[in-house]
Parts: structure tokens; sequence; C-alpha cells
């Protein structure tokens, strides 16, 4: 008689390969990751999208000039993937949408790629690239990596190296276009190199040297050429870097030489030694406290002195120059000489005789 604990298993076995199926043409020379173009003849229908995508992003106003001048371009190459653009000056800000005629659904993320790398200062020659389905990009952003604002710079210019020969080697081992741009790094090309680019720039601004990820790039592109070595571990091949953190001396200042005595240096005297030279040695505690409390109340007279001088010094008027002085009596002085005061008195005495009218004229008063 046949047991459930023996019909079980069977069941458990039958359940487990009941969706395993063979694939006859899943062979390992087939490539995952291969890019699959895009036939827009294979669809059952011609509108594939039910609702509009739009992305839009700023961009800087030293680059209007040169998106003004090569908009054209943009449309144009927008244009055959039946993509809208729009540049708006007014707000800065460019936008690309889809349209009723698109019918590939991820060439608006390609389109949105576009707008990004033109903000980011890149030509627009390198930038349309992006449009193609093997070429992909990526902006690591390096701005809030390091705190200290010399040290970014001196980390940022390391990674472009003297007369950009650090980049330009980085460029070869990736396969990938890298510009950096203020706080961004902007790179173009495959997976692969896009994320062996943004490794080495993430270890530049934690302070490890480009070349030392030049130098294992380099060994690693020889040993693919080796057939032998494809399935093998590689890690005995690279050089393994210890960071070491070496401390700078700093520079002492040189002191002069004294010049030499047989004598000893003379003892420091101690506080009871003070005591006694001042005489306070001999007081009374409570003549010492009376004393220290004088000493205090001096000081703080002096302050208080010195305090009240500093509010009183706004209100005091700043000193005149003697020589200005002296002018200013000069010409009161030749002022008075030239004034005729019989002159005038004559005049008052007339001007008050005559009687004055209503039709009186001016004349009448001045001659």
């Amino acid at each position: 008689m046949v047991t459930n604990e023996e019909i079980e298993p069977e069941k458990k076995n039958s359940n487990k390969q009941k969706y395993r199926k063979e694939k006859p043409w899943d062979t390992d020379d087939v490539d995952h990751w291969a890019p699959i173009p895009w036939d827009p003849e294979s669809l059952p229908h011609k509108h594939v999208l039910l609702e509009e995508s739009s992305f839009a992003t700023l961009f800087p106003k030293y680059r209007e000039k040169y998106l003004r001048e090569v908009w054209p371009v943009v449309t144009r190459a927008l244009d055959k993937h039946n993509i809208a653009c729009e540049l708006d000056l007014v707000e800065g800000s460019m936008t690309v949408r889809t349209t009723k005629k698109t019918n590939d659904p991820y060439i608006i993320l390609k389109a949105r790629d576009v707008i990004k790398l033109l903000a980011r200062s890149i030509p627009v020659t390198q930038a349309l690239k992006v449009l193609n389905d093997d070429i992909q990009c990526d902006i690591i952003k390096i701005g809030g990596l390091v705190s200290n604002k010399e040290r970014f710079v001196k980390r940022r210019q390391r990674l472009l190296g003297p007369d950009g020969a650090t980049l330009k080697a980085l460029e070869l081992l990736t396969g990938c276009y890298i510009l950096v741009q203020g706080n961004t790094v902007a790179a173009m090309g495959t997976y692969k190199g896009i994320k062996t680019a943004r490794q080495v720039v993430l270890d530049c601004m934690k302070n490890i040297h480009p070349v030392y990820n030049i130098k294992q790039l380099m060994i690693k592109r020889e040993l693919e050429k080796d057939p032998k070595l494809k399935n093998e571990d590689w890690s005995r091949f690279l050089p393994q870097f210890t960071k070491k953190n070496v401390q700078r001396k700093k520079a002492v200042p040189k002191k002069g030489k004294k010049a030499y005595t047989p004598f000893p240096p003379a003892q420091t005297p101690s506080k009871i030694d003070l005591q006694l030279e001042s005489g306070e040695y001999f007081l009374s505690e409570r003549a010492r406290k009376v004393k220290k409390l004088a000493e205090k109340a001096a000081v703080a007279a002096e302050k208080k002195h010195l305090k009240k001088e500093a509010r009183e010094a706004d209100y005091i008027p700043p000193p005149s120059s003697n020589r200005k002085d002296k002018n200013k009596r000069k010409r009161d002085r030749k002022e008075i000489e030239e004034l005729d005061v019989d002159g005038l008195k004559s005049k008052f005495k007339e001007a008050g005789k005559k009687k004055v009218s209503f039709g009186a004229n001016v004349t009448d008063f001045v001659e």
C-alpha cells in the first residue's frame, strides 16, 4: 500500500518543473545586452502612445547665444523621430514633447537627455549622438562631495590633468566622451564605459588619484585580449594601492644662538619671595584682603573712566585746522574794512523821511 509521504515528493518535483521549459533558441552565443533596433513597421497600428509626455530643463544665461544658433539643427534632428521641441528665451528653458506621430516610447527619454547635455555646455554634434540606441549619457554631480572650496578645485583639476592629458586617457580607456563643467561631469558612451567613468570621478573626489584607476584599466584592457584568462580572476594581476596618510612636518622657525655663559640661569622667585619683597608677607590676612579690594577698585575705576571717554568721544566736534580759521578771520576783517558805515547811516535817514506809498518803486530806496 502506498502512503501519503511517498506521494508528496512526487508532487513537489512535478510542480518544480511545471514552468521550466527548454529554450532551444537561448544559446551561449546570444548577447542579451545587445541593443535591439526599433522597427516602427512591425507595429500593428500607427498610434502607440495614448498620452502626451514632456520634459523641460533650464539653461544658464551664457548658453543662450549658442542655443539660439544651433536650435534649427536640434529641431531637424528631433523631427526625424517625431518629437516636438521648444526654446523659451524669456524663462531660459528648453522643452521636448511627444506628438501624435511618435511611435517609439523611449525616444522621449533620449530627447530629454539631449536638452540636458546642451544645458551642460556639450556641443550639439556630440549631444545628438545620444539619440542612437548604443549611446547613453550620465551627468555626475560632484559639487557636494567636497566641503572645502579650494580642495574641490584642486581635485577637479586633478581629474583634468596637465593640458587635459588625464581626461584624454580616461576617454580612450572607457570609450566615453567626458566633459568637466562647473559642479558636474557629463559622460557619454556605453553602459560599461559610463559606469567605469563614474567610479573614477567619484574616487577622484574621495582623494584617490585618477592615475591609479587608469593603470588598472590599462591592465584590464590587455587581459581582455587573452582568451585563456577570460574566465579567470584578475585580482592577482591588478596592483593593490594602499592609502598612506603622511603627515607633513610644519616648518619650525630657527632660533638664534644665545651667547655662552658658564653660569646657570637665575632661579625664578617663588610666591613667598615676591611677598617678602613687596612687604605683603608681614601683613595680616585682613590687611591683605583690604589691599586686594583696593587694587580691584582702582582697576575698575580706570576702566570706567576709559569707557566714559569712549562714549563721549562721539559728541566731541572734530578739531578745525588753524589755516582755515586764519583765512576766515582775514575775510571777515576785509569785509568790515570795505563796509561804508557812514554811507549806510545816511541812506537809512533819507528812507525814514520819505513817505511810503502803495505806488512806490524800488528806485526810491536804492540809488
